[in-house]
């Protein structure tokens, strides 16, 4: 019996259901919408069920669908994964290197680095992805990348990959200068504080339970999909929160932000380089470079 379902179709499924569209997907893919509908019609056509209910404004699974994504991701992890061993067998440099970056972080550091990677010649192409907080985790357990910078504690079990840590993430808790808390004596009590909206980024884990932080029991909330949204959030005063003290006191130096004394602080989190934990004689030498350099950036340089 021929095999109706192709990684390709498991790939632009996955896309749409975590961007929400066609179009958005086809950007991510870098395909045109009309590619994507075609795959999904043909690959609905060849099943004979419906893969996702058109009906709504986003492209949203039916249950059927739902099922072919959660054990298809299971096959694209296995297929990255084989794909990215023969490479490295073949020639000591990858192909292809994937890293994921935590939303917390600017680009700046990382692009000087890479600068400096595509010097060297090695013809590796680099793919970076962000991740929303226990998300830098899941992409390096299930090999949608190879290395992940700001890896959040606490460290997940069951190891199979190295880590050397950055530093201490520092969090403030920040409203607008316009919220009722703005003008709260200090310091502000858990019980004042869940009488109020939270804005929360959403971790981009697939696999690995999706982590919280900060969030109050009864407490309303609002999901942004990454931490920039939420600096935007907390600014418009939609919600209060945590916030790294780099971006708020940025933000609070403008007026735009105002940071309160909290009785239950929370604390340090510390921030990891991560990668698969092989061998250099099994690390391509692409990935062995851009480790060394990786671990000369510092917290500071990432958060500018």
């Amino acid at each position: 019996m021929a095999i109706k379902l192709s990684i390709e179709a498991l790939e632009v499924i996955d896309a749409i259901a975590r961007k929400g569209s066609f179009a958005a997907a086809a950007e991510t893919l870098y395909r045109v919408p009309s590619a994507l509908t075609y795959t999904i019609k043909k690959l609905e056509e060849d099943l004979g069920v419906s893969l996702f209910d058109r009906s709504g404004h986003r492209a949203s699974l039916t249950n059927a669908g739902a099922e072919l994504l959660k054990e298809g991701r299971h096959l694209l992890d296995a297929a990255q994964a084989i794909e990215s061993r023969v490479k490295r067998i073949a020639t000591g440099i990858e192909t292809d290197i994937s890293i994921a970056m935590s939303d917390l972080f600017s680009n700046d550091a990382i692009f000087k680095l890479l600068e400096r990677f595509y010097a060297q010649d090695f013809g590796t192409r680099i793919k970076l992805s962000r991740e929303v907080f226990g998300g830098s985790w899941d992409a390096l357990i299930s090999e949608r990348a190879d290395i992940s910078i700001g890896a959040p504690g606490d460290i997940p079990p069951g190891g199979g990959y190295a880590t050397r840590i950055i530093g201490n993430l520092e969090f403030v808790f920040a409203v607008a200068p316009h919220h009722p808390l703005a003008m709260q004596a200090e310091p502000l009590s858990s019980t004042e504080i869940a009488k109020h909206r939270s804005v929360a980024a959403a971790d981009s884990s697939r696999n690995l339970p999706p982590r919280t932080s900060g969030i109050l029991s009864g407490q309303d909330v609002l999901t942004v999909h990454d931490m920039q949204s939420k600096v935007a959030a907390q600014i418009q005063d939609l919600g209060i929160g945590y916030l790294p003290i780099t971006l708020a006191t940025h933000y609070a130096n403008q007026g735009m932000l105002v940071l309160k004394a909290v009785d239950e602080p929370k604390l340090k989190a510390p921030t990891y380089l991560a990668w698969r934990n092989t061998s250099n004689k099994q690390m391509g030498k692409a990935q062995q470079w851009l480790l060394k350099e990786f671990e000369k950036i510092t917290l500071d340089e990432l958060m500018m």
